[in-house]
């Protein structure tokens, strides 16, 4: 793979990308493309991008790169400069171009939603894995999966990651024999432009509440709702929880780009609606406990889908998460018998993963991570079990979201006992700032509040309070590894070993 001067020029002209071209030297191609200074070879391509500093520049040229693409002459003579007007959508259509288009070699699906991306995501890419033999990838907040080997399959840093990582994983999964691709693309996705150029054969909006709303994020609600949008414009089949907030905004754009044909709106049965709109699948819960979770599907006749099915994870909050997969397989051609095994033996890390104890109630191990999330989550198990208490140990990212932390306030008023605030991923925030914040939002006439930054001790004094009939919910970070403190990742063990962990003592 290379990518020749006369191609880039072309390309980003096409594009009403490129400002101008200075050539350094002979060289007319480059061997591979890069944003990160300390990743590049010989003869890289190299974009200076996002929060640059010049530093970044003078190493990506002692590690061996040759040219640069930036908003502005970066000064150093010896490179080639490619000047465009804008960085990230270059490096989305370069990265596409570099790797040959990956792309057009996929059946693509992908999610958008405030919350129940990764579970639809999941729940999809099971039933895929059954109608395709083992050929469908996965890029999920949770997990990169471009393969079947061990190695093919890693631990994700963003829900939606930078263009090039997008295309080079791209690759991948069509080198190792995948047809299919099933990701998870967030509203930053299309904010940052790391998306750009890509069309999707099928796009979903499953909902959309406040979230991601602050000074390094969205700022604004509208400007969060048009960047989610954005998926519908880009998608060529779209479909669209009818239930969702804004139907009509949604709706609207999704009609302005596709047919009326390939637009299929799925909510629940008798459910308000705020279009009066046909619905072409509705479904019904048939059982919905903590240990089972059944739906009745109808569908219009494009879908072969009517029927019963299991649901692996309980919560009624999964139905519509499971309705939208099994619609979107059905479309790539999954049929009914291959979405219902899909979707009773789905198996997703960090997502109501349940732990039982002797005396010390159940554990939930979920990744909620926003009021909606949050708020579903809770009050299902509240439902479910009215006489035990629900314990719950939660905190709220650094330098993002900061409207969740009035949220998580809400949701645990609404339906929590207990309250145990903690550390998750505080950046460059004090955690017992975040806590407090947290904390202001909560009636404490209704919930009993502990604050505890140290994560580990905090799971482990939920766990003994809890008694034989009550619940505890360890919140937002699932099986991620990590601990995001002062811009180091620092190794964290995971909830749900920690959980392990400490009820192996009880």
């Amino acid at each position: 793979m290379a990518l020749k001067i006369a191609e880039i020029t072309t390309l980003l002209k096409e594009h009403a990308l490129l400002e101008s071209v200075t050539v350094a030297n002979e060289q007319t191609q480059f061997a591979g493309v890069e944003y990160d200074s300390r990743a590049v070879t010989d003869n890289d391509l190299f974009f200076c991008k996002g929060n640059f500093k010049p530093a970044y520049l003078t190493s990506a040229q002692q590690n061996g790169a040759t040219g640069y693409v930036a908003e502005h002459s970066m000064d150093n003579d010896e490179m080639t400069a490619i000047i465009v007007n804008d960085v990230q959508k270059a490096m989305a259509l370069l990265g596409a171009a570099f790797y040959d288009y990956p792309q057009n070699q996929l059946f693509t699906i992908a999610y958008t939603g405030t919350k129940g991306k990764t579970t639809s995501a999941y729940f999809t890419h099971q039933i895929l894995q059954q109608s395709t033999a083992d050929k469908t990838a996965l890029f999920s907040t949770i997990d990169t999966v471009v393969g079947n080997q061990p190695d093919q399959r890693f631990k994700s840093h963003l829900t939606t990651p930078e263009s090039l990582d997008i295309f080079k994983n791209m690759r991948a999964a069509v080198d190792n024999g995948m047809t299919h691709l099933v990701m998870e693309v967030s509203s930053q996705a299309y904010k940052k432009n790391r998306v750009y150029g890509l069309h999707f054969d099928v796009g979903i909006f499953l909902n959309i509440s406040p979230d991601h709303i602050g000074p390094n994020e969205h700022p604004t609600f509208a400007d969060y709702l048009h960047c989610k949008e954005q998926l519908l414009v880009n998608s060529t089949v779209c479909i669209i929880d009818a239930q969702t907030d804004y139907l009509n905004d949604v709706y609207q754009t999704a009609k302005a780009t596709s047919q009326p044909s390939d637009i299929y709106l799925f909510a629940r049965r008798n459910a308000p609606m705020q279009l009066a709109l046909p619905i072409d699948v509705e479904f019904v819960s048939t059982s919905d406990t903590l240990n089972d979770n059944e739906i009745e599907v109808t569908a219009d006749d494009r879908l072969s889908l009517a029927g019963h099915y299991q649901i692996a994870i309980a919560g009624d909050y999964n139905e519509a998460n499971a309705t939208a997969a099994a619609i979107a397989a059905n479309i790539a051609g999954a049929d009914r018998a291959q979405i219902a095994n899909g979707l009773a033996h789905v198996l997703i890390p960090g997502r109501m993963e349940s732990y039982r104890s002797h005396s010390h109630g159940t554990v939930y191990v979920d990744y909620a991570h926003n009021y909606a999330s949050m708020h579903a989550l809770l009050s299902f198990l509240k439902r479910e079990n009215p006489t035990g208490k629900v314990i719950v140990v939660v905190g709220s990212p650094g330098n993002k979201g900061e409207d969740r932390r009035e949220g998580f306030g809400q949701a645990l008023t609404e339906s929590a006992d207990v309250a145990f605030l903690t550390t998750d991923d505080p950046a460059f925030e004090d955690p017992k700032t975040i806590a407090m914040e947290i904390d202001a939002h909560i009636d404490h006439h209704q919930v009993q509040v502990h604050m505890v930054m140290d994560r580990e001790q905090a799971i482990a004094d939920a766990i003994q309070m809890a008694g034989p009939n009550d619940m505890v919910v360890v919140a937002g970070k699932g099986r991620d590894p990590y601990q995001k403190i002062n811009g180091v990742d620092v190794p964290y063990a995971t909830d749900s070993v920690v959980v392990k962990n400490i009820l192996k003592g009880f």
